[in-house]
């Protein structure tokens, strides 16, 4: 099924309100919420001032074979709202092949261009990929890249929030020595999310992302993959004085014509506190 069928289907499962008139939204005034703790889709709000986050994702996928992902990401406003500087740790262990270790390390910058209640808030990121992954036993790419990803997010009402991705993965001289392949690659991925905010506290989640994964393939040529994520989840928020701890869970289906379909299990934790 194509990437555009499964956003459109989402969007009717959900039944996403339609967006109010001009005076429902300057009377409107809306309850607080948990805004920055999705799993797949990136939301499009900066760290405020003088609060850290520290994000834990650990991905089984799929639940049938010992292959686990865990990643640690560390977001830090700079100067205020508008800029935010982050880092993400990936480690990989592929119990099919009896292959573990860290992988490559992002370094990122996001700014917040637009963040105004009531109104569609935007924040790109760019991201500084690092090639610290062993090539050799594929936990990263052999090279420098590039991220550059679009979030925009938009709360409707007091129950519902969406958050849409469109972005880029970019490396600049990808090698693969036995298949005689030497040059840059270049994938991308997009992607929307849906919150129901059944209260303050508690929300529930469906997000949908869509990948084209570059793969080197012979004669320097590059072949795609395209897989589709589609993961129902749940997520919870614990106020302890001035921190807030978010666990969460998700289902992720995995959706690929190329590779099969897969079933996982996603678990998030964030902290979040001042400093």
């Amino acid at each position: 099924m194509r990437p555009l069928i499964h956003l459109a289907l989402l969007a009717v499962f959900l039944q996403i309100p339609r967006i109010p008139s001009a005076q429902t939204i300057e009377a409107e005034k809306f309850t607080p919420a948990i805004e920055d703790n999705s799993m797949f889709v990136e939301e499009a709000y900066n760290q405020e001032d003088r609060i850290v986050q520290h994000i834990s994702n650990l991905v089984f996928l799929p639940v049938n074979e010992d292959n686990i992902y865990y990643s640690f990401t560390q977001e830090w406003p700079a100067f205020g709202l508008k800029h935010q500087l982050s880092y993400t740790l990936q480690y990989y262990s592929f119990g099919n092949v009896n292959v573990s270790g860290f992988g490559d390390i992002y370094l990122n910058y996001r700014y917040q261009l637009s963040y105004k209640e009531n109104f569609v808030a935007c924040s790109p990121r760019l991201s500084l990929i690092i090639p610290t992954g062993n090539h050799a036993k594929r936990l990263g790419d052999g090279s420098w890249g590039l991220q550059f990803n679009l979030p925009v997010s938009k709360r409707w009402t007091n129950q519902f929030i969406n958050h849409f991705n469109l972005g880029t993965t970019y490396y600049f001289k990808v090698k693969q020595e036995e298949i005689g392949f030497s040059r840059s690659m270049t994938s991308y991925f997009g992607g929307i999310s849906s919150i129901w905010l059944l209260s303050e506290k508690f929300n529930l989640m469906l997000e949908c992302m869509s990948y084209f994964i570059a793969n080197p393939d012979y004669e320097n040529k590059v072949d795609y993959v395209n897989e589709n994520i589609i993961a129902p989840a749940f997520r919870y928020a614990f106020d302890i004085k001035n921190l807030q701890i978010v666990p969460g869970i998700s289902v992720p289906f995995s959706l690929s014509k190329e590779s099969g379909n897969d079933i996982g299990i996603f678990f998030y934790l964030s902290f979040e506190h001042p400093y």
